[in-house]
């Protein structure tokens, strides 16, 4: 299980978007390994165009949305302290989503910077692509 970013779902979604990104995202969803989470429907979905929010509605609906446990709101304040003892300021979003791939054991595929500054402090698995966007045991983070 792979929970996938908003900056993912955002570039794969341009026409002019990173090629590696748009593989790499196609295979998590042939595999049915992307999941995504509230907070990142809510970027995506509520950023979208008037004329695109039907098809990306539409589209989304097939895609597991796992929900944020109770629990998960204190995990991420706990993280936040954590990356602010450690001199880094990080979007409260960006905080919360990788808190919540921590909860759920699972790895987050991103190409937002803060992912990667995150993952030693929280023991964040970060999602690296390899060939044909496929996962590469030997990119992890």
């Amino acid at each position: 299980m792979v929970l996938v970013d908003s900056s993912v779902w955002i570039e794969a979604g341009r026409r002019d978007g990173k090629l590696e990104v748009k593989v790499a995202l196609e295979a998590l969803l042939e595999e049915y390994d992307a999941v995504w989470c509230g907070l990142v429907k809510l970027e995506v979905l509520g950023a979208a165009r008037s004329e695109e929010r039907k098809r990306l509605d539409a589209y989304f609906e097939c895609i597991p949305c796992k929900p944020m446990p109770e629990v998960g709101w204190e995990f991420a304040t706990q993280c936040a302290r954590r990356l602010r003892d450690r001199g880094l300021t990080i979007p409260a979003t960006d905080i919360l989503i990788a808190s919540l791939a921590v909860t759920w054991q699972c790895r987050v595929y991103a190409i937002d910077q803060h992912f990667d500054l995150m993952a030693p402090v929280l023991e964040l698995q970060l999602y690296r692509p390899g060939y044909g966007g496929k996962f590469n045991p030997g990119n992890e983070a």
